[in-house]
């Protein structure tokens, strides 16, 4: 049953590591769950893990990718469905290529942008509408260090975090007057399933949980106030 004290935070892609860190964050303050992904199981999986924490939240799951703009569309209609206002969103969702733009294969770009842009564009414009009309949310993306500077073997996946991070900019003006709180998060290397294999010592990378206490700290600050851009690196720096 529904606490109706609990407000609602919605991350997409939010099985693994920040997104799920983010989620379960939210979760020991008492906030409802909302996420998707395109695994299944692993959505199975989250749910399990937040519940086995935390019993008086509801968590709400759907499998869906969304890079693909239908599937995207469906995440909005799920979450409006609900019927609830969404006090948190977050733009977590993406995928990491590796190359080099002059000789990456054909259709690296268009499929990246889809997947770290234009998922974000499509939940972000499918959800403002009520927090425009309450002067209430708050949106982070979860862009990267890539958004500020390119690097080696970043290729696409850099020209789309910097399209990201232009895209969160260019919302926080448009939101000011609404009273709608939009930060960008650039964290450097987090140790995810992305890093696993890279035969580095895992103490050479952040912890999502890092990552996932900055951004509530974020949110819970005054709404007098915003952290518009918030940069993260392992204490060594960048890898």
């Amino acid at each position: 049953m529904r606490n109706p004290d609990n407000k609602l935070i919605v991350v997409s892609g939010g099985t693994k590591g920040i997104g799920k860190a983010i989620l379960m964050k939210f979760a020991s303050a008492g906030f409802d769950l909302v996420t998707c992904s395109r695994d299944l199981d692993n959505l199975s999986k989250l749910k399990d893990d937040v519940l086995s924490k935390y019993l008086k939240v509801l968590v709400h799951t759907l499998q869906a990718d969304l890079g693909v703009k239908e599937e995207a569309f469906a995440f909005v209609e799920f979450v409006n469905k609900l019927n609830r206002p969404v006090d948190v969103l977050v733009n977590n969702a993406g995928l990491f290529l590796p190359g080099t733009i002059h000789n990456e294969q054909e259709g690296n770009l268009e499929f990246l942008l889809n997947a770290n842009l234009m998922s974000a564009y499509h939940l972000t414009r499918g959800l403002i509408e009520d927090m425009k009309e309450r002067k209430s949310g708050h949106i982070f993306f979860m862009a990267s260090t890539a958004s500020i500077m390119a690097y080696p073997n970043g290729g696409s996946y850099c020209v789309s975090k910097f399209a990201m991070h232009g895209f969160a900019k260019v919302i926080r003006e448009e939101m000011k007057e609404y009273g709608i709180r939009v930060t960008s998060v650039m964290p450097g290397a987090t140790f995810t399933s992305s890093w696993e294999s890279s035969g580095m010592p895992e103490g050479r990378f952040m912890k999502s949980e890092d990552v996932a206490e900055v951004v509530f700290n974020a949110f819970t600050i005054s709404d007098r106030a915003v952290v518009e851009e918030l940069i993260m690196r392992p204490q060594l720096g960048d890898i």
